[in-house]
């Protein structure tokens, strides 16, 4: 019994360091689309805004990549969004795999509006985001979907194609 319990706690302790890594990869990836993404004019000024659909434990290691850091001049800000209609405010959204059930009305509500959808459940990307977290050989990576990214008012540049996995 005690061994069964020592291998539990093992196996805990391991998922869970592995999820925290997973978030800070994500959280690293969404900041660095900052860099390879080209928003509308419209979009380029007052604060470069980031929001997380949800509670997520990505918010804080998105806060701490972003700390002090800006895309052009606009200062970025990371936040939870509590209601999908606030979506439209935002440079990037990212929706968590638990909250996925929403993307269908986030993307209405963005439509040529200048926002990146960011999703993290399988088929995603095929489906209707810009780009979506999946795992390739165990290895944390991303698919793109240009067709949503250029229906949703965004540009992506080419570097960043050539970094996901491209599915359009």
């Amino acid at each position: 019994m005690r061994k069964l319990l020592l291998i539990f706690l093992f196996v805990t302790v391991v998922h869970g360091f592995v999820s925290a890594q997973d978030d800070k990869f994500k959280a690293l990836f969404i900041y660095n689309f900052t860099k390879y993404m080209e928003w509308p004019e419209a979009k380029r000024t007052g604060d470069f805004k980031i929001g997380v659909l949800g509670s997520s434990p990505i918010t804080s290691e998105l806060k701490a990549f972003t700390a002090k850091k800006s895309v052009g001049q606009q200062k970025i800000v990371v936040d939870e969004i509590l209601s999908v209609s606030d979506c439209p405010k935002y440079h990037i959204v990212y929706v968590p795999a638990k909250a996925s059930s929403n993307v269908t009305e986030i993307v209405q509500l963005v439509t040529n509006k200048g926002v990146l959808v960011v999703t993290d459940k399988q088929g995603m990307a095929v489906e209707l985001s810009g780009i979506n977290f999946v795992k390739v050989d165990g290895q944390q990576t991303f698919e793109i979907s240009v067709k949503h990214i250029h229906d949703q008012g965004v540009n992506a540049g080419k570097t960043l194609l050539s970094l996901g996995i491209t599915v359009d």
